[in-house]
């Protein structure tokens, strides 16, 4: 059973400023080794609603480009969220970049309207589980969080979890950082797997705040939490055998 190395990646982003924040990206992940890099929400722009600016063709990404080059010098996979133009829509989309150049999609299905993002963004409609080094991995982004019934996992016809993490990618400000630490550990428990959230630290041009929390937390809800405003990259182990024996232990997914 194979275990698997994440890497968070905690920065204070630069606000719309794409080629600033891949710097800061390539610093912090200069000396990593590791099997899947985790970078915050619209990890190159912080989070606008200035989609016509700093939208990007979806058959043309210069970011998404970035990132399949960085995945293959990395040899990890990746997962952050940017601005995609599809077909004329404006989508928060999540790429899950693999190291041989293939690119996943999942684009964000609840909108933040708290802060306007349903008057730019189309919600997305499907939810999006990617298999990669033996794990199955649901893909979500930041207030997905608050919204457990569209993530549900469940036992199929051979008893087997739908999925084995949750990656949250996340802008999320630190004055409601007590519910992002809650509904992670939440997450984390009441499905039965690991979860991984990653947040921004700083201050962005709408004077929000961030404070980070970057965390990953297993089934029994055991996290090892970043500290508040430390801008790094950190890789941590997870453990498929201690998930499975966890499961067999505590069979409580069966009983849905």
């Amino acid at each position: 059973m194979q275990n698997l190395r994440i890497t968070l990646v905690q920065i204070n982003q630069v606000w719309q400023n794409k080629e600033a924040n891949f710097k800061k990206y390539e610093e912090q992940l200069l000396t990593v080794e590791t099997d899947l890099i985790v970078l915050p929400e619209m990890f190159q722009t912080g989070f606008s609603m200035n989609v016509k600016d700093l939208g990007e063709n979806w058959n043309d990404s210069p970011s998404v480009n970035w990132l399949i080059k960085t995945s293959k010098e990395k040899n990890a996979a990746v997962y952050t969220s940017l601005i995609i133009n599809d077909k004329g829509k404006y989508f928060n989309r999540g790429v899950f970049v693999y190291p041989t150049g293939r690119v996943e999609y999942y684009d964000k299905r609840k909108s933040f309207g708290l802060a306007g993002e349903d008057q730019f963004f189309t919600a997305g409609k499907n939810e999006k589980i990617v298999e990669y080094n033996g794990w199955k991995i649901q893909l979500q982004i930041c207030y997905d969080l608050r919204f457990p019934e569209i993530i549900r996992n469940n036992l199929d016809e051979n008893g087997q979890p739908a999925y084995d993490i949750i990656l949250y990618v996340a802008n999320w400000p630190e004055k409601r950082i007590l519910h992002w630490d809650t509904l992670l550990m939440a997450r984390a428990i009441e499905n039965q797997c690991y979860v991984v959230g990653v947040n921004r630290i700083g201050e962005d041009e709408n004077k929000y705040h961030y404070n980070g929390h970057s965390s990953i937390i297993d089934a029994l809800g055991e996290k090892k939490q970043f500290e508040d405003h430390i801008q790094k990259a950190e890789t941590s182990i997870i453990s498929k055998e201690n998930l499975l024996q966890t499961r067999k232990t505590l069979p409580f997914l069966r009983d849905r």
